[in-house]
């Protein structure tokens, strides 16, 4: 039973009186339609049920937004035309990946303005994730010349990129 109850039950619970009372608003919508001989507006549906405008407009908008929708579905885009919603939804893992990029383009312009010696112990050290100590055998330098040109190397590409 939980089974079933989980996997056909809807995404979104709406109280079962804001149901019947959307079942209830259908009746007389149609009932004030053909007394009014136009559409009736919200507040004399609501007056008509005995609600307030405010409680109204929440059951209509729970009714209406209780089916999931896809991100795949059409859309009108005034400028394009048809769209798909997911196109329309903002990504914010987009901007930090487009600030992640940025932050390299600049890291990569700042690394070419280095020293070469610089340029290739940080990039050994931090680009390739070898030890100060590995970096001085590949280099043929000592450990101690390694550790003072990556400090060096950090605190001139903190001046270039300020």
């Amino acid at each position: 039973i939980q089974h079933y109850l989980r996997d056909k039950s809807p995404s979104v619970r709406i109280p079962r009186n804001w149901l019947a009372m959307d079942r209830q608003a259908t009746k007389v919508i149609q009932d004030l339609r053909a007394k009014l001989k136009r559409k009736p507006t919200d507040l004399e549906v609501a007056s008509a049920l005995d609600i307030s405008l405010d409680q109204w407009h929440e059951i209509q908008l729970a009714c209406r937004n209780r089916a999931p929708l896809s991100l795949d579905a059409p859309v009108q885009d005034e400028a394009d035309g048809a769209t798909c919603l997911g196109e329309l939804v903002p990504d914010s893992q987009y901007r930090s990946f487009q600030l992640a990029q940025e932050d390299q383009i600049r890291l990569q312009q700042a690394l070419a303005k280095l020293e070469e010696g610089t340029r290739k112990v940080l990039e050994f050290v931090f680009l390739c994730d070898l030890t100060q100590k590995e970096t001085a055998e590949r280099m043929g330098i000592s450990a101690v010349t390694v550790s003072r040109r990556v400090k060096k190397g950090l605190k001139s590409l903190q001046k270039i990129m300020e």
